[in-house]
């Protein structure tokens, strides 16, 4: 018997995600196949067609490298949890990362290739200075990644926190950073799927499971 499918979540933009705040109240939010069909008239055939926006290459939003937490321990080291969405990521270090939240091992190369061929690679670093030392250590404690068709929808993959810096809120930080880097790329539809354990986490983080009664589908082979 196969085990359950995941659940498809979609996000739904919320007023607190505004990059500056204002007084006024939130607009109705399109509905999720409305925004999808953001290039047509409502009930009409008829297309509208817009002039396409022509960016240059560096009008791209940068990475971006934000210090989430910062402490110091009783022996004086300082240690940093630091969010990039540069894609930084190592895959020895990954792999073992998987290891310990027991996510079972995956080709290398194939890692790799879903690394490079994600729109968005966000990792959370736990960075240590010893005291008097110009020394450091840099640990990859979380990831999730993000694929798109770099216009309208994104979806999020793999995403994980090592179990000893779970329980800080980091996995929400992670995640809210994730879809901020996203909307400053006016990606809009943002979905993931999500295991039973995990439903009520994103639903806290702002998705919807089943909105307007859309459903996920999913193919399996059948020998």
């Amino acid at each position: 018997m196969r085990d359950e499918a995941p659940t498809r979540m979609i996000w739904r933009e919320d007023c607190s995600f505004s990059r500056k705040r204002r007084i006024e109240l939130c607009p109705l939010r399109a509905g999720f196949w409305d925004s999808i069909r953001s290039g047509f008239l409502k009930n009409n055939n008829t297309q509208v067609v817009e002039t396409p926006t022509t960016l240059l290459e560096d009008e791209e939003p940068l990475p971006q490298e934000i210090v989430l937490l910062e402490r110091t321990q009783s022996d004086g080291i300082v240690e940093q949890i630091v969010f990039s969405s540069a894609g930084d990521v190592d895959l020895y270090d990954l792999q073992t990362l998987c290891d310990k939240v027991g996510w079972p091992r995956r080709p290398l190369s194939k890692v790799a290739a879903s690394l490079k061929n994600s729109y968005l690679v966000a990792t959370l670093h736990s960075i240590t200075r010893l005291p008097d030392a110009g020394t450091e250590r840099k640990q990859l404690i979380g990831m999730a990644r993000a694929t798109s068709d770099h216009a309208f929808n994104a979806t999020i993959w793999d995403v994980l926190v090592d179990p000893s810096y779970q329980g800080q809120g980091l996995g929400k930080a992670l995640v809210e950073q994730l879809i901020r880097a996203l909307l400053q790329r006016d990606i809009g539809n943002i979905t993931l799927f999500a295991d039973s354990k995990v439903v009520d986490f994103y639903k806290n983080l702002g998705f919807e499971a089943d909105p307007e009664g859309i459903k996920g589908m999913f193919w399996f082979p059948r020998f």
